[in-house]
């Protein structure tokens, strides 16, 4: 990302939302590095320096600011080829991939060498792909330390750190001080069944139009809405084992930022988590640069958002369900299709009782059970055959798969 130092600095000083995110600034006089929103007082010029990442803050030795809080920061959605190559390989490592796999993998997966990955990793975001991973797990452990309380240890590993030394070395190297000293400074957070962060958008946000996008198609068992809020269970691999729980989305008041509530059998999938919560609220999405490439299109709608989804099973199975039949058919017919195949989970919400069934639980299954359900013939063979490709791992159904081989 190209920055502008005089249009960076202009954005800091008027405390400009529509940055948020897009760069942080560096302040010599303090080695703190904050967002363009933070309320603190507005640095002299020649103290401040400019970084499209936090990652690349954190590489020239700042530490985040403990008032705006960089990792509350919203993402950054691009279209040009090689930045949208570093921001899939930036949204693979916030899911915790580089946890799990080689960076070789990460690529393999992207379908680019990685030597060519680390090239436009290091352009856009101005630090390799490591140095970031590195970043991510440290700000989501100061985002638990201050909003939970949870045990450093849990913090630790629900933030992709395979030790607690190396969490704790890291961490005072980093922010020249220990995890228990930062939450010794903070207030005590949520209690441990439920875990509750905010992320953070650009505004405007209409939330009335995805709110009721969601509550429409709002699948029995496994979704619900109230006048305020979106709730759903939710089911995250980590480390080859199933992680079942739920998720509740609301606006938080006065603030720019969804709040979100995830119940603490998720914690060791945070990062996978919160990263399917911003797809499927769009919160990445830069709505000046909507106005500007759909001028009166999107005059009528500012802030108007594109619903994502959580799981790409799950839409490509409602989009087979709902062919030729109305929205509310095809959701009726997704909540029988829950019903009979979808695993039992309790939760503390009325009508949140199932998990949408897995791709290897309906590849199991013969087209003839799941058209016992009131699907059609051949929609039940084409759901069956889809189960079969993605349990098998032939298929890749999620936002940095390749279209041309999907």
């Amino acid at each position: 990302m190209l920055l502008d130092a005089d249009q960076c600095y202009r954005a800091l000083r008027t405390h400009d939302a529509r940055f948020d995110g897009r760069f942080f600034v560096g302040v010599a006089s303090t080695r703190i590095y904050c967002r363009p929103v933070c309320t603190a007082r507005t640095p002299l010029r020649r103290n401040c320096s400019f970084y499209a990442s936090a990652a690349a803050a954190e590489a020239r030795g700042f530490r985040p600011c403990l008032r705006c809080r960089p990792e509350l920061a919203p993402g950054y959605a691009v279209v040009d080829a090689n930045r949208r190559l570093a921001q899939a390989a930036a949204g693979m490592i916030e899911d915790g991939r580089l946890a799990e796999a080689s960076l070789e993998k990460l690529a393999g997966a992207l379908g680019v060498t990685d030597r060519h990955l680390r090239r436009v990793f290091q352009q856009e975001f101005g630090v390799a792909p490591v140095e970031y991973a590195q970043t991510q797990r440290l700000l989501l452990a100061k985002r638990l330390l201050t909003d939970s309380a949870l045990p450093v240890i849990d913090v630790a590993m629900a933030s992709g750190f395979a030790s607690l030394r190396r969490f704790n070395d890291l961490f005072r190297t980093r922010y020249r001080m220990t995890p228990g000293q930062l939450r010794r400074d903070a207030s005590q957070g949520a209690p441990v069944e439920r875990l509750v962060f905010e992320l953070a958008y650009r505004p405007p946000y209409d939330w009335g139009s995805i709110h009721a996008f969601l509550a429409r198609r709002a699948v029995a068992g496994v979704e619900a809405a109230d006048a305020r809020s979106y709730s759903r269970t939710l089911c995250v691999s980590r480390k080859g084992k199933a992680l079942a729980g739920w998720i509740s989305v609301a606006v938080a008041p006065r603030r720019n930022a969804l709040r979100v509530s995830v119940s603490a059998s998720l914690a060791e999938a945070l990062p996978a988590v919160l990263a399917r919560v911003k797809h499927l609220f769009d919160v990445a999405a830069n709505p000046q640069e909507i106005s500007q490439a759909l001028g009166d299109i999107a005059a009528a709608h500012p802030g108007l958002r594109l619903p994502g989804a959580v799981d790409g099973f799950e839409l490509a199975v409602r989009a087979i369900l709902g062919q030729q039949v109305s929205v509310a058919a095809a959701t009726r017919i997704a909540g029988r299709f829950v019903a009979a195949f979808g695993e039992s989970i309790e939760t503390p919400f009325d009508g949140l009782s199932r998990l949408f069934p897995a791709p290897g639980t309906i590849a199991a299954l013969e087209p003839t059970q799941v058209a016992a359900t009131g699907i059609i013939s051949v929609r039940a063979r084409a759901i069956v055959a889809l189960a079969a490709e993605a349990a098998a791992g032939r298929l890749r159904l999620e936002p940095t798969a390749d279209v041309a081989t999907t």
